[in-house]
């Protein structure tokens, strides 16, 4: 098989794509640090739980929204745990597996970080956007998106690991 090689032109979006995510997590992490004291994946994984019914979602489901392993939402729950924002529910018909469920407190949280992070977003990005960039990002990322949920030539479910599933109704 040929290597089929970046253009002068896609290599520079590319980098483009590359120093601009980097620059704009480390911005979004910063502002959240300074906010809530805690990155922007914790604050993710609050919002999440936030939107889901009662603000609880199971382990595996929460794991697969964040897109990161099991291991890695463990140590973010328990330390989120640790800080009286989230509390776990075990599962009634599976001893294995367990729920994450947004506490008053981690709320509280949400409700008074929301308006500072979506002014950092807002202003590192869709100020700097016009109207027609905006709905063009939102047509190439969602594009992107779904051709990576689909591609045959990426793992099967089963080889991602936020997509691993045990056993049971509660995984």
């Amino acid at each position: 098989m040929t290597t089929r090689w970046l253009s002068e032109k896609e290599q520079r979006a590319w980098r483009a794509y590359i120093a601009a995510t980097h620059l704009l997590e480390d911005a979004i992490d910063r502002q959240l640090q300074q906010d809530a004291g805690m990155p922007h994946l914790y604050y993710s994984i609050l919002a999440n739980l936030s939107e889901a019914p009662e603000g609880r979602l199971r382990m595996t489901d929460l794991a697969e929204r964040a897109k990161i392993t099991r291991s890695r939402l463990t140590y973010a729950v328990t330390r989120l745990e640790k800080d009286g924002l989230i509390r776990r529910e075990d599962c009634q018909w599976d001893k294995r597996s367990s729920f994450a469920m947004l506490t008053d407190e981690g709320m509280a949280v949400l409700e008074r970080t929301a308006p500072g992070h979506v002014e950092t977003v807002r202003s590192l990005l869709f100020d700097q956007l016009t109207p027609e960039q905006v709905e063009q990002l939102e047509e190439i990322f969602s594009g992107l998106a779904q051709t990576l949920e689909r591609d045959e030539e990426r793992p099967t479910p089963e080889d991602v690991p936020w997509r691993r599933r045990s056993s049971g109704p509660c995984s």
